[in-house]
């Protein structure tokens, strides 16, 4: 056993991802053009977490707040950082669908169906075997 597999120039690159986030947006050749994800790091992830967590006044206790993260927002914050292609952030893109900012764009492009399916492919990326969604259903029962 050696540390040396561990060191970060032994470590393999997370490639990134080609996926047809939905068949409405086609190339050249009349097929789904290819959306590209990327895996982001942990101290990125949790950086993102954090953005989105809110205090919730704890009911009889003037005071005194619990913290809660809007699983939501962070799903969408996701989705937006591991997303290379298209860049959600182009203002002419943003423009022709009428919105601001990255997130509402991509919620905009993407039907319901085709934005779940979506987010579910960046957590597989990102190396969640379980999508988070699951798991805040799951705690919820």
């Amino acid at each position: 056993m050696s540390l040396s597999a561990f060191l970060a120039e032994n470590a393999q690159t997370v490639e990134n991802v080609k996926y047809a986030a939905s068949k409405r947006f086609l190339d050249e050749n009349g097929q789904p053009e290819l959306w590209e994800i990327r895996a982001i790091s942990g101290s990125a992830d949790e950086k993102l977490r954090r953005d989105c967590v809110r205090n919730i006044p704890i009911p009889g206790r003037r005071g005194q707040f619990q913290r809660e993260t809007d699983m939501d927002k962070y799903l969408g914050k996701l989705a937006v950082t591991c997303t290379v292609y298209p860049n959600l952030n182009d203002e002419a893109l943003q423009e022709s669908y009428h919105v601001m900012g990255a997130e509402q764009l991509l919620k905009t492009m993407l039907t319901s169906g085709e934005y779940a399916d979506y987010v579910i492919k960046v957590q597989e990326v990102c190396g969640f075997n379980i999508s988070l969604q699951d798991e805040v259903d799951e705690v919820k029962n």
